[in-house]
């Protein structure tokens, strides 16, 4: 049993208890808290609260959430695109679409459904049985390199760079509007948005460092193609640090509020190059994934061929 215990914020007074606990608890759906009130697991002090109750500033509340039962992750017959792999390392292209790891509501058609029919049992074990061998990850539809460790030794290197920020990452991007700039630097620190917990955002307390580096490559009427590079890797990075300059990536309905003129879906992204010093020979590894079908051709629209 988990044991959550809250203190009602200013910026929550007087919405209802399933909504603040949805925002407060980003991890935990809306649908599975209301469960959890119904059960009557919420409380403020003795009182049990529903549902419809309206929390208020300073306000305690405490809710115990039974521990979730972890599901049987099956190996599927998954075509994956495989940029390297050795004993220690697979670097693969994500498709678009594609969810990493499973997470409620996907248990199947993941990235580690296939890498478990692929790798059988040579996968690093220490993100356990949701996500062996994930050391990164990047969002269900961007597209890109990434890489899977395959034993524990191989995942405590790459984690080490990755905590370094020695890995290089590059991405390319179409984002709204032409940058004048011919290169730059968006160094503003991350955080959980306080109008939206599901979203992030820039914040000027109590986030996490980050720091994007761009680089135009090339520009379009009303667009430009960019190539960002991470020197630190947060959630949703590059999309909330490109639209905080006002460029929004090109089909970014989360972050971004202006309508695409092309049937896209999600978020015009793609992970080109990832390096590192490899786990076992301690020699710089870079692997680059070539940009999908879609990308070259809203490319090809833009330069009017």
């Amino acid at each position: 049993m988990t044991e959550y215990r809250l203190t009602v914020d200013e910026l929550y007074e007087g919405y209802r208890l399933d909504k603040y606990l949805a925002e407060a608890i980003p991890e935990l759906s809306r649908s599975y808290l209301q469960k959890v009130i119904k059960e009557n697991k919420v409380q403020a002090g003795e009182r049990a609260l529903r549902g419809s109750s309206r929390v208020s500033e300073g306000e305690e509340i405490c809710l115990q959430v039974p521990e979730a039962t972890v599901p049987q992750i099956e190996p599927e017959r998954i075509p994956l695109d495989i940029l390297y792999e050795d004993g220690d390392i697979i670097l693969l292209n994500k498709p678009k679409n594609m969810v990493v790891h499973p997470a409620p509501g996907h248990y199947s058609g993941t990235l580690v459904n296939g890498l478990l029919y692929h790798c059988r049992d040579t996968l690093s074990g220490i993100n356990g049985v949701l996500r062996p061998g994930i050391v990164h990850r990047i969002d269900k539809d961007t597209t890109g390199v990434l890489v899977v460790c395959k034993n524990d030794r191989a995942h405590s290197s790459l984690a080490e760079q990755l905590k370094n920020h020695s890995i290089t990452r590059s991405y390319r991007a179409i984002v709204h509007g032409v940058i004048r700039e011919e290169e730059g630097t968006v160094d503003a620190p991350l955080g959980r948005s306080s109008s939206d917990r599901k979203k992030m955002a820039v914040v000027k307390t109590g986030g996490k460092p980050a720091v994007t580096h761009y680089q135009v490559l090339e520009r379009f009427a009303g667009y430009t193609y960019v190539e960002c590079r991470l020197e630190t890797g947060r959630t949703h990075q590059i999309r909330v640090h490109m639209t905080s300059i006002g460029h929004a990536l090109l089909g970014d309905t989360v972050y971004g509020n202006l309508k695409s003129p092309f049937h896209l879906e999600g978020q015009t992204l793609h992970a080109m190059t990832l390096g590192f010093l490899h786990p076992s020979t301690g020699e710089y590894l870079q692997v680059e994934a070539p940009l999908p079908e879609y990308f070259v051709h809203l490319l090809e629209v833009l330069r009017g061929k």
